[in-house]
């Protein structure tokens, strides 16, 4: 049941965030503040997708133990991904916000993101272990629950200035994403249940997606009308 189950919410997942992702490129007309939105979402259904398919397929047949390889593959690049996802959100904010580029943020930002790259490159991080590192995960996990912070009070202060009612929940998708997820870094391996979590903070990237999605059809809808 877990096996079928876990499959089609993720098959639901993918295929929502990649296909809107895919309209908001298409539908853009030009306006970069969408088509990078559009690529975010895409990168983010990308990027799942390289441990949730192998997951998936390891579910439906021999079980987890005998895909270890695959899945910690899937889980570096991942990690990869979803670093990339937050670049690509701190300029959607920058875009849409057309704020002054401050160089303290840029600097923040890419630092931060390096710092969390680098770290995951790292051997110690055993990713293809059947028993990987608990302490790397922390290690590597620290610059990007930073980067996510910054990202946080960046859209939370901006979205209250500009009384920005699409994007007033910006900031809250981002901080239940990581509420959800600090918990399965730290305890997943302990309890299974803990990856649960995964479900939830998967939510709140689809909510994220369809905040910058439902925008850019509001927008348009009133420059047509």
């Amino acid at each position: 049941m877990q096996a079928i189950m876990e499959t089609l919410f993720d098959v639901v997942y993918l295929t929502t965030v990649i296909t809107l992702g895919i309209l908001m490129i298409k539908n853009s007309k030009g306006n970069k503040q969408y088509t990078l939105f559009g690529i975010m979402a895409v990168v983010l259904g990308a990027g799942d997708s390289f441990h949730l398919v192998p997951r998936a397929i390891a579910l439906c047949t021999t079980g987890l133990e005998n895909y270890t390889v695959p899945l910690g593959i899937g889980k570096f690049i991942t990690s990869i991904t979803m670093t990339v996802f937050y670049i690509l959100l701190y300029y959607v904010w920058r875009k849409r916000y057309d704020t002054c580029r401050k160089q303290g943020v840029i600097i923040a930002v890419y630092l931060l993101a390096a710092m969390r790259i680098i770290l995951c490159l790292f051997p110690q991080n055993a990713w293809t272990s059947a028993s990987p590192s608990l302490a790397w995960g922390i290690y590597r996990n620290i610059p990007f629950a930073l980067m996510g912070l910054l990202i946080i009070v960046l859209f939370y202060k901006s979205a209250k200035e500009h009384n920005d009612i699409s994007f007033r929940f910006m900031w809250l998708t981002i901080v239940l994403s990581f509420a959800f997820y600090i918990p399965v870094v730290l305890w997943a391996d302990v309890s299974p249940l803990g990856g649960m979590l995964m479900i939830p903070k998967t939510c709140a990237y689809v909510w994220t997606v369809w905040i910058g999605y439902s925008d850019m059809r509001n927008n348009w809808k009133r420059v047509d009308a």
